[in-house]
């Protein structure tokens, strides 16, 4: 009982400050599967998108070491999307925060499509930085 409240008092004193604080956060560590696709809207709007693989291992109900890959698209903006486009590669390790945002169009066929992204709030690089060639 007393972890939960010192918890609370740390978070802003309230369980709602703190649920407020953590909605629709996501947090993940991967490797890109390919360079950052750019693109330029207007003359200075940049757009950043990103695919990042992320790894999970866990025991199966035999016993046995699954290793599982999971895959994540990811959108960053303005600075962000200027940060991917010079520093990340192709294998990058990097870690992100961000929101996630569903989306619903229709596609040239007619049919109703679904997706989802993940808008990147920051990036870290976490291997070291190559020399683009």
């Amino acid at each position: 009982m007393f972890l939960h409240f010192a918890f609370l008092q740390f978070c802003g004193s309230t369980k709602n400050n703190f649920m407020k604080a953590i909605k629709n956060k996501v947090q993940l560590i991967g490797h890109l599967g390919a360079a950052p696709e750019i693109k330029i809207f207007d003359t200075d709007k940049k757009v950043a998108n990103l695919s990042i693989a992320v790894n999970d291992r866990f025991k199966n109900a035999k016993g046995e070491w699954v290793d599982e890959t999971q895959w994540f698209n990811l959108v960053a903006w303005s600075k962000l999307a200027q940060y991917a486009e010079q520093y990340l590669l192709k294998g990058s390790e990097i870690a992100i925060e961000g929101r996630i945002v569903n989306k619903s169009y229709t596609d040239k066929n007619e049919i109703k499509r679904a997706t989802t992204e993940i808008i990147i709030s920051e990036i870290l690089l976490l291997n070291k930085v190559k020399d683009k060639i």
